[in-house]
């Protein structure tokens, strides 16, 4: 059992990855993660408030299993499949993060002065959620989709326009990263 508690190498998921994309792709379907929220407004009744979201939600309900596949699977390897909780990063990427305020850097696999129950309480940590979910949120709605749906799924029909929100996603990253990052969390 050890080999499925380590990290797969790329020669073996890669090919997985691929080979669920073709047969997807046989069958006329696109992956993505961010149009399942709008699914699930549509089934909440939201088509009668916006037409964005009238649409045959029934013929998306395939994605709604990867959804739960994601959730069920996130949770097994979480609490049963973890030996370590901590995320193997190099010490200079610790002391960096430490330098940052985040004390839980190397110790847990979410920094826990962002995602435990009691952040929520702190007003700096709930506006950097709300906002960073809005700005996600308008992000995947105005690139037509999420990382994985133009990353995997776009770039493996040849789309051009995912292969410029992979692009947008990567600059994006690096801006945040390297200039907004060091900002907000000063």
């Amino acid at each position: 059992m050890n080999w499925i508690f380590s990290p797969w190498p790329w020669y073996v998921s890669g090919p997985m990855i691929a080979f669920v994309m073709f047969l997807l792709l046989m069958v006329g379907k696109n992956f993505g993660m961010s149009s399942n929220l709008r699914t699930m407004c549509t089934i909440c009744g939201a088509g009668t408030k916006a037409d964005f979201f009238k649409l045959d939600w029934r013929a998306q309900k395939w994605n709604l299993t990867v959804v739960i596949g994601a959730i069920i699977g996130g949770f097994i390897a979480a609490n049963f499949m973890t030996p370590n909780a901590a995320v193997a990063i190099t010490p200079e990427t610790i002391s960096d993060l430490q330098n940052l305020g985040f004390n839980s850097a190397g110790k847990a696999y979410l920094p826990t002065e962002l995602f435990e129950t009691s952040a929520l309480l702190d007003f700096k940590t709930l506006a950097i959620l709300i906002i960073g979910g809005l700005l996600v949120g308008f992000g995947a709605r105005y690139a037509g989709g999420c990382t994985s749906g133009h990353a995997i799924s776009g770039l493996s029909n040849l789309q051009l326009p995912s292969l410029i929100a992979v692009v947008g996603f990567f600059i994006g990253g690096l801006v945040m990263i390297h200039l907004l990052y060091p900002l907000i969390f000063a």
